[in-house]
């Protein structure tokens, strides 16, 4: 027994020297202790062996000497007993038990009898360590150049912040670090953030009132306002979007299916590049209004631009900041304002755009609107490339013709044709009246409006294939209600009939076309199709003198 004290928390500590190896034969249970019967083990080794054994002392002693200089947990005394000790297996055991390894490797030493294998151990454990110490050691260098550089870049800015604050120019500086700070949380793509740190290094040259570090700012302060990471997550519940987008709207079944298909292989794959739609129809069907109601559906955000008379490429692409007054496009503009990568992006009036010496906006487009391509669209006033392809982007257009043949061969063309008759009355009823009669305040119980005068409204004071005309009458007819109601005289509920509605809307201003029953010589009954339905022609011939030649004009 070497060493026995008692700690202060009553525990009490005995350090025992080994006095012999021994193996337990058998464990003897006493009164208060358990006993063993045991018999000493053997450490020699044979003669011819012994130069092995020899060369290996030497080896594990100077290795042992390397570890010690290397591990500052280990005195120097250590290294310094073991140096002075004669007998092999003492020297063995005593570098096995101040090596800091697991309790199960010193097991295995403690259990091996022949000393020319607990050498040939300890000289591979020593090699281990060794190595293990020395990538430490790497480690712990590469860590305290990285700490002193830091301290040294700490040290230094405070220093110039305390000199530039000397010379009234503090708020300058603590603006650099804030752009710094949003630089590194944006979550910019490696080529974006290497163009920010170096035009952030620029900054940190000119004068605040330098005209070029305004231009610098603003850049910057662009690229971090950019949703680099940002998305919002989908509405993958099917049937929830698809009762949504029929309470908005009537018909549309194909439109509304290939929204669902598109949400159903996301909803199976996990991510899919937004699809690149445009909706072709007369006006007043809905076109721009199915766009708004598709992104609340999905859940995403909402972004209209309308490019009817656009002939500036730079609308599309931006201004290069070599230009006074630069700024991005309306793609990245739109983005940048909707705050996340993946909203649902209205382009109105695509048939619409123009051309002129500042170059093709629908060529601009071509990129843009190409699934392939739009992964890296690279806006002029950016210089680095913003990945687009989670975009949902719709299109709308009248008419099909004046649209690029490259632009139409890079869109899903679904054509919205003109609402038939029971479709604009059950529009009316669903929609359109309901909506009229709340702006006017006017109660369901107070007006009364039965389909067949709906019916009568459709056909003879509007003749269009949408329904905004349609909405526009229903407002004139609220407008009166409202007046009558307000005024106080007269009843509190007004039903609007066939008979009656002259006096809300004036005289009809279309006449139904009718087949003349009775045939007529010289005249002709042929059909026509417009954009606002059928109509009749009654087609008359008349004869007249002349030289019998046919002119085809």
């Amino acid at each position: 027994m070497g060493l026995f004290f008692r700690l202060p928390d009553g525990t009490i500590k005995v350090m025992l020297e080994g006095l012999e190896r021994v193996r337990i034969n058998e464990f003897i249970e006493m009164d208060n202790y358990l006993a063993g019967r045991v018999e000493p083990m053997s450490t020699d080794y044979p003669e011819e062996r012994g130069r092995e054994v020899e060369v290996l002392t030497r080896r594990v002693s100077s290795m042992f000497g390397d570890y010690v200089r290397m591990n500052p947990r280990i005195p120097n005394e250590v290294l310094m007993n073991v140096q002075q000790l004669d007998d092999r297996a003492v020297i063995a055991d005593t570098i096995a038990a101040h090596m800091m390894i697991k309790n199960q490797a010193k097991q295995e030493l403690l259990e091996t009898e022949n000393l020319l294998e607990r050498f040939m151990i300890l000289n591979r454990i020593l090699k281990e360590e060794i190595q293990l110490l020395e990538v430490e050691k790497d480690i712990e260098e590469k860590v305290h150049q990285q700490v002193q550089k830091s301290q040294k870049e700490l040290f230094l800015q405070e220093k110039i912040r305390t000199i530039k604050r000397e010379l009234g120019q503090g708020d300058d500086f603590d603006e650099i670090w804030e752009l710094k700070r949003k630089i590194r949380k944006a979550g910019m793509n490696k080529d974006a953030q290497h163009v920010a740190y170096r035009e952030l290094d620029r900054l940190k040259l000119m004068s605040p009132m330098a005209p070029e570090a305004t231009v610098v700012r603003n850049y910057l302060e662009t690229l971090i306002s950019l949703p680099w990471r940002k998305r919002t997550k989908d509405n993958l519940d099917l049937d929830q979007v698809k009762e949504k987008l029929d309470a908005d709207h009537y018909g549309l079944t194909k439109v509304k299916d290939r929204i669902l298909e598109f949400l159903a292989v996301v909803k199976l794959v996990g991510n899919l590049k937004g699809p690149i739609l445009c909706f072709v129809g007369p006006p007043g069907v809905g076109k721009t209004s199915l766009g708004r109601s598709i992104a609340d559906a999905l859940g995403r955000k909402f972004v209209r631009v309308s490019l009817g008379g656009t002939k500036d490429e730079a609308e599309i692409r931006g201004h290069r900041r070599t230009y006074i007054g630069s700024i991005p496009g309306r793609i990245i503009q739109s983005i940048r304002k909707a705050g996340t990568k993946n909203p649902v992006f209205l382009l109105d009036e695509i048939d619409k755009l123009g051309a002129d010496f500042r170059g093709d906006p629908a060529a601009a487009l071509l990129e843009v609107l190409d699934p392939e391509q739009n992964r890296h669209f690279s806006d002029h006033y950016l210089e680095v490339d913003f990945d687009v392809s989670e975009v949902l982007f719709i299109t709308t257009a009248n008419v099909i013709y004046s649209i690029p043949p490259a632009l139409q061969d890079r869109m899903e063309i679904i054509r919205l044709p003109g609402y038939l008759l029971h479709e604009k009355i059950s529009i009316a009823q669903r929609f359109l009246l309901p909506k009229q009669m709340e702006q006017h305040g006017i109660a369901p119980d107070q007006l009364v409006i039965s389909p067949n005068t709906l019916k009568e409204v459709v056909q003879s004071y509007t003749r269009e294939s949408g329904v905004r005309n349609l909405e526009r009458e229903l407002a004139s007819v609220c407008r009166k209600v409202a007046k009558k109601l307000a005024s106080g005289k007269g009843a509190k509920k007004v039903t609007i009939t066939k008979r009656n509605l002259e006096k809300y809307l004036g005289v009809p201003r279309f006449a139904e076309s009718e087949i003349d029953e009775k045939l007529s010589v010289g005249m002709a009954t042929g059909l026509a199709w417009t954009e606002a339905g059928g109509e009749i022609l009654n087609i008359e011939a008349n004869l007249m003198p002349g030289k019998g030649d046919l002119i085809l004009t």
